[in-house]
């Protein structure tokens, strides 16, 4: 337990921060697995603007420090990779 004043306000801020970016990795979860989606359907048209909305949030995860930037773009790459896939 936090005894002094700057103890107390490191864990307010730090319980502040864990829900924000555990809102980040969520919605970062979402766009992935909506990607995953659209490709399971078939469409391309839907799948590229699935992964189109998708980029910016994992570049989003990158810049605050939610995930690694190689991580990012494995993912990206990966996605990528299916959605042309599908257009060939």
């Amino acid at each position: 337990m936090a005894n002094t004043p700057q103890a107390k306000k490191r864990a307010r801020q730090a319980e502040v921060r864990r829900a924000h970016n555990a809102s980040q990795r969520s919605a970062m979860r979402t766009a992935i697995k909506k990607t995953i989606a659209a490709l399971d359907t078939g469409d391309y048209a839907v799948a590229q603007t699935a992964y189109l909305s998708a980029v910016p949030i994992l570049d989003r995860a990158v810049t605050h420090g939610i995930i690694h930037a190689n991580k990012a773009a494995r993912h990206k790459s990966r996605l990528n990779q299916k959605v042309r896939a599908l257009q060939a």
